[in-house]
């Protein structure tokens, strides 16, 4: 590598596909990970809060990485992955400042807003 970093294969901006964006992101594991990532503006899985071991969230990295949402490189044994926010506004404008200003799920697991009822099972 000579000094230089190698980014992992991705689609290229016209690759970038919405149907594949948006199931890579109804994932709440993968969804916190984007959270996270918006937050540190690059990290690798293990530097990543989310409640999962750091083998999990390299298999849900690799997803979003294939789908176009986020960016890696290898630098030593480190891959510090990234959002390609500039490239999701240019392909699909508004679409993940929507996504990541949306109310997130608590960490239990839940998908109740914050102070809304907890839906109950039917009878």
């Amino acid at each position: 590598m000579n000094g230089q970093d190698y980014w992992l294969p991705q689609p290229d901006l016209d690759g970038i596909d919405v149907g594949t964006v948006l199931q890579a992101l109804a994932d709440p594991v993968r969804l916190q990970i984007v959270r996270a990532l918006d937050a540190a503006g690059e990290s690798t899985c293990t530097a990543l809060d989310v409640p999962v071991k750091a083998s999990t969230v390299s298999h849900h990295m690799r997803s979003l990485r294939e789908s176009g949402v986020v960016s890696t490189r290898l630098v030593g044994n480190a891959r510090p992955s990234r959002l390609r926010r500039d490239d999701l506004e240019r392909r699909f404008p508004g679409l993940l400042a929507s996504i990541l200003s949306a109310t997130p799920p608590s960490r239990d697991g839940g998908d109740s807003p914050a102070g809304g009822p907890d839906p109950k099972p039917a009878l």
